[in-house]
């Protein structure tokens, strides 16, 4: 996923990172759509609604993250985004634990934003809605992946999302929108897509049908620790003392997280 991300902050130099960002879900949707071919009961009804509403929330998350990593380091970025996660998993259960994870991550991302609110607010911002887009991704992928059909109504969803938010393709970059005639942009677009979207969100719809959304939560607890790792050794962004600090207590908020909070969902599954 952030070896995607490091190649879409390239593009950044072509582009606006919403188009980017579009050009992702454009390439990530042609790829699925070629591969999963969703029958017609996937186009209509409850499933349609369901998999639109993921495919968009999906796709608002990505926008955001990509504005944020445009003004923030990697590793910065995805600690503030973390909030959406470590709030899903915290809402599953109240014990004392989990309360203290809440207040842990809480102070990793203050820590954070302190360094950087003055540097750029707006990446903190841009960070933080990206932080609730994933929240809302893990509800609603939860829902799709529970319906039996995660893959085809995944497929379903980003190609609605990339159709009506194609428009934004046309926010002002650099290179404006010549740069989409460029071979090697569109190239890198569908390279973004497949590692940044289809891997990785095929592989969550794979767990999402075996786990908890709250257990799901639990386990990417590493992701910032990656993203960190991802933009020290690809873009030469090293964090500074407080924002490794704050990083290390948003990996350790979702770590102490119990992972009883499975135990409510099973049962109201069954």
């Amino acid at each position: 996923m952030y070896v995607g991300a490091a190649l879409a902050v390239g593009l950044f130099d072509r582009l606006s990172p919403t188009a980017v960002a579009v050009l992702r879900l454009l390439g990530a949707a042609v790829v699925l759509l070629a591969w999963r071919r969703p029958g017609r009961a996937a186009w209509r009804g409850s499933r349609l609604v369901r998999a639109v509403a993921f495919g968009l929330a999906t796709a608002l998350m990505n926008i955001a993250f990509y504005e944020a990593i445009a003004r923030l380091p990697l590793g910065t970025a995805v600690a503030v985004e973390f909030c959406g996660p470590v709030a899903v998993a915290a809402v599953a259960s109240r014990r004392p634990r989990d309360v203290a994870a809440v207040l842990l991550a809480a102070t990793g991302v203050l820590l954070i934003a302190d360094v950087r609110w003055s540097g750029s607010p707006s990446g903190v911002l841009w960070a933080l809605a990206a932080a609730a887009m994933w929240a809302a991704y893990i509800v609603l992928g939860k829902r799709v992946a529970s319906g039996g059909n995660g893959l085809d109504d995944m497929a379903v969803g980003f190609v609605v999302a990339a159709v009506a938010l194609c428009p934004l393709l046309l926010v002002g970059g650099p290179d404006g929108v010549g740069a989409l005639a460029d071979p090697l942009v569109l190239l890198l677009a569908v390279g973004v897509g497949v590692l940044s979207s289809v891997v990785p969100y095929v592989l969550d719809q794979i767990v999402l049908r075996r786990v908890g959304q709250a257990r799901f939560a639990v386990l990417l607890a590493l992701l910032p620790a990656t993203a960190t790792v991802v933009g020290l050794i690809a873009l030469a962004q090293v964090p500074g003392l407080l924002e490794a600090v704050g990083i290390a207590a948003v990996i350790a908020a979702v770590a102490l997280r119990s992972k009883d909070g499975d135990v409510a969902e099973s049962v109201g599954r069954t």
